[in-house]
């Protein structure tokens, strides 16, 4: 068992409808070192791969993204899930379904902080139907960039998203990987 299997197991808590909560320590509230830890375990399985660009979905995933971004010493992207006063109409835009809040989200990048020489790592807290990744590479390929890689911090293989993205041939890695969890008995089984 990994170090955030073991975190989740101590500090998470299912809901009913296959909701993780770990706002304790990642989606809320950040424990740095389990953070610093995400960071460098998503930086050592890409090690391989030439990343110019960290790229996220905002508001979970920044905090990985910018250690990460950190790691890699590159700009990190985030994209914007609503219009403010100040958002540029140059901007590549997609649509997200969010799994947890139940409601669909444009997201935007503007378009000078995506170029076609990019190569992008995209980062994100949990994986469950894959709608966020699917957008921000959506994003990547309007842009004419590579995506090198999909880094996910929890991932629930009982939904199709990681699944479907690695049919897709996408280079996912995944820190925990939980196979089953059931909310009245407060059980959660991970991938060996």
């Amino acid at each position: 068992m990994n170090f955030l299997e073991e975190k989740i197991l101590h500090e998470g808590q299912i809901r009913e409808g296959n909701i993780l909560k770990i706002d304790h320590f990642l989606n809320h509230q950040i424990d740095i070192r389990i953070l610093r830890q995400i960071a460098s375990e998503l930086y050592r399985r890409f090690s391989g791969a030439t990343v110019n660009k960290v790229l996220t979905i905002e508001a979970s995933g920044i905090a990985i993204a910018t250690m990460l971004g950190h790691l890699y010493d590159v700009p990190v992207v985030f994209a914007k899930k609503g219009e403010t006063a100040n958002s540029t109409d140059d901007k590549y835009m997609s649509q997200a379904y969010s799994f947890t809040h139940k409601r669909m989200n444009s997201v935007f990048v503007s378009k000078p902080y995506l170029q076609p020489t990019d190569k992008v790592l995209i980062v994100d807290d949990f994986l469950a139907d894959g709608q966020a990744a699917h957008a921000l590479i959506d994003l990547v390929h309007q842009a004419g960039a590579t995506v090198v890689g999909i880094g996910i911090d929890v991932e629930k293989v009982q939904q199709p998203g990681g699944r479907m993205l690695r049919e897709e041939g996408y280079h996912l890695e995944s820190i925990a990987i939980i196979e089953q969890m059931d909310w009245q008995t407060q059980t959660i089984r991970f991938r060996e």
